[in-house]
């Protein structure tokens, strides 16, 4: 049967997913925060949206219409409906919701001082999963997927007093979807990260990226939007007396590359320099670090010396409290605890974290990789679903592509073999590269058994990513601890491998001897017994167990054990260490006095 190629159908898909507005960044001077309280309205039938027949209604909730007499019959009221704190999830808000999935209502009303020769964005971190946006009721569009940012300009529809927006959100799950129906984790609802207005001049910086090219050179580029596209551009870094300008061609864009001398981001020493960026009547300004990040034969080259990468995965799950971690507060806890192990480098599972992470990664010096929830079995052929993945990792990218700590764009995870699934994770791995030929590539792939004692990672997919990544459960899913003392591990490519799952289960306080599953004391011994079988495989590069916290999974549902949670972390969700942490944590610490 003849298919389509991938990139001919993304144009048959619709403007949603190949003709988005920017997503303006909150590095702009000028941001006002729609956080707070928003009324909602549950609505799991989507009465606001479609008539009885499931037509669309042309007067539905998004006109938050009044009655105008006594007789008018409106069957909603956004003005007199509970409220929920954004950003945030429904499911850890309200008792009621705590397994709801489907449509629920937003609705936030401000005021705003309008300024000529502005141009208004509306900006949100992200919405699980699709989102339908209104201001003042007109559309201003939709979006899908639950784990990046968009943005609408709104310049025209903004009044001095009275705006209102109305958000559809809708976290239901799909087959066509990515990620698909079946997941391992929490499918938090709502409007999750911050919203706000961002402010730009009339031509503004829409995208740039600021990068270490080589010892003493920095390159990037900029891109423009508006209606002077041809300007003079202005890149430095004032600490170090470097300054470049360039001029834009009709396009709005420009490439530079400068000399500066600067010191190289690392976990040791994870330097940040403030870069500003002008142009026009439009100024950015944010904290930038300069590092390499290559790979040579089986080793992994941070700034040209081999590294390696001590890592933990990571849910985006809150810690000490329900629900998906948010804020400053839960980035610092959470890569803290990281630190407080022995890490250098932390996995973000299974898709983009919110922007605090890796903001504060920066700042900690903690290596990152980062995925989009291309997660299990997707529908490999569908084109929808293909365009989808494809718009969110662009918009992964493009949110962190000046954040020294990401040094690995993943693509995918556990995914099983097959012709289609390596097309579409072949157009991934190409669309990264044009996006991004600053970092590393991989995912998160199987391993197969040659026999009872040999493994082997050779998954097709691994002749086309920079880095292996493997996930392998010795000692719980795959036979006992003790199976690691003989396993022997070959590699069908010569690239550095990353071990980016591995682990065991034990709610915290759960004792017993080491032989009684489900005890802190069998999820030691597991560990115990993985760590001197990875010690022996020479292309490994890295490891990222599973996982830093415990976190909520619907699947997880062992009464008194699980409880609706995965308890393969090294830490509970309210902070309390396990038996396993301090055995990782002396493996970590001493690694670099053995290795």
């Amino acid at each position: 049967m003849h298919r389509l190629p991938f990139t001919f159908v993304l144009c048959l898909i619709g403007a949603r997913l190949c003709a988005q507005e920017p997503v303006v960044n909150t590095s702009h001077g000028h941001s006002t925060s729609l956080d707070g309280a928003w009324n909602f309205i549950i609505d799991p039938y989507e009465n606001g949206y479609y008539d009885y027949r499931r037509q669309p209604l042309p007067d539905g909730f998004f006109k938050n219409e009044k009655p105008r007499t006594k007789s008018d019959r409106v069957e909603y009221d956004f003005d007199t409906s509970p409220t929920l704190s954004v950003p945030g999830d429904w499911n850890s808000q309200l008792k009621e919701l705590f397994l709801y999935e489907g449509t629920i209502w937003y609705k936030k009303s401000f005021d705003y001082p309008v300024k000529n020769g502005t141009r208004l964005f509306l900006r949100f971190g992200a919405v699980n999963y699709s989102a339908v946006v209104w201001l003042n009721g007109e559309k201003l569009g939709e979006h899908t997927g639950g784990f990046t940012p968009f943005s609408f300009e709104i310049t025209r529809q903004v009044k001095e007093r009275g705006n209102f927006v109305v958000v559809k959100a809708d976290n239901k799950r799909c087959l066509e979807c990515v990620p698909t129906l079946i997941t391992d984790w929490w499918n938090y609802g709502g409007l999750t990260r911050s919203v706000a207005i961002i402010e730009t001049p009339g031509t503004f910086l829409e995208d740039y990226a600021v990068h270490l090219k080589k010892a003493g050179e920095i390159s990037g580029w900029v891109k423009l939007n508006g209606p002077r596209l041809q300007e003079r551009v202005s890149v430095e870094i004032p600490e170090v007396n470097a300054r470049i300008s360039v001029q834009t061609d009709d396009s709005g864009s420009a490439r530079f590359a400068f000399r500066a001398e600067v010191s190289p981001w690392s976990p040791d020493h994870p330097r940040l320099y403030r870069v500003r960026i002008s142009a026009g009547g439009d100024t950015v300004s944010e904290k930038i670090g300069f590092r390499t990040i290559e790979t040579e034969g089986t080793k992994i080259l941070l700034n040209g010396r081999p590294v390696f990468l001590k890592g933990i995965c990571i849910h985006e799950e809150a810690p000490f409290r329900s629900g998906r971690a948010n804020s400053r507060e839960d980035a610092l806890t959470l890569l803290g605890w990281a630190k407080e192990l022995g890490c250098n480098f932390v996995r973000l599972a299974h898709y983009p974290h919110n922007e605090q992470m890796t903001l504060m990664a920066d700042s900690l010096g903690l290596m990152v990789w980062s995925e989009i929830p291309v997660y299990w079995t997707i529908q490999w052929e569908n084109p929808s679903t293909y365009a989808n993945a494809l718009n969110q990792l662009r918009e992964m990218i493009a949110r962190d592509r000046n954040r020294a700590s990401v040094v690995l764009w993943s693509m995918a995870n556990e995914t099983p073999l097959g012709d289609a699934r390596l097309q579409f994770l072949k157009g991934l791995l190409r669309e990264a590269r044009h996006s991004d030929s600053t970092r590393l590539l991989t995912a998160a792939m199987e391993r197969r058994y040659l026999d009872r004692t040999t493994e082997m990672i050779d998954d097709p997919l691994g002749e086309f990513v920079d880095v292996l990544g493997c996930n392998e459960y010795i000692g719980w899913y795959d036979g006992t601890p003790e199976k690691a003392d003989s396993v022997q591990w070959k590699v069908a490519f010569n690239k550095p491998l990353i071990m980016s799952e591995l682990g065991g289960e034990a709610p915290y306080g759960n004792h017993g001897d080491s032989l009684t599953i489900w005890t802190e004391e069998f999820q030691e011994r597991v560990y115990r017994h993985q760590i001197p079988m990875l010690s022996r495989i020479p292309s490994l590069s890295g490891m990222s167990p599973w996982i830093l916290m415990d976190f909520r999974s619907p699947r997880r549902q062992l009464p008194g054990i699980q409880d609706f949670h995965n308890r393969k972390g090294l830490i509970s969700d309210r902070g309390q260490k396990k038996k396993a942490f301090y055995v990782l944590q002396e493996f970590y610490k001493s690694f670099n006095k053995d290795h």
